[in-house]
């Protein structure tokens, strides 16, 4: 059945019950995307929110200066 309507390991559903039926509806590929954002700021794998491009850059450069140091000690 989940070949028939091209559903694949992983995808997201929506269920909704209706006059005693279970309706599952696929999400769509945003839908997708905004969960996995979604997990990834709940794991700490996020940056942000920022008040300025400038303040973006600076934790970017920061970041990428933690990687590298982590990097060289493994």
């Amino acid at each position: 059945m989940r070949h028939r309507v091209g559903l694949h390991v992983g995808d997201l559903l929506e269920a909704r019950v209706e006059r005693g039926k279970i309706t599952l509806t696929p999400k769509s590929i945003l839908d997708r995307r905004i969960a996995r954002s979604i997990e990834d700021i709940k794991e700490g794998r996020a940056y942000g929110p920022f008040d300025s491009a400038e303040e973006m850059i600076r934790s970017l450069r920061e970041n990428v200066r933690k990687g590298v140091a982590e990097s060289k000690r493994s």
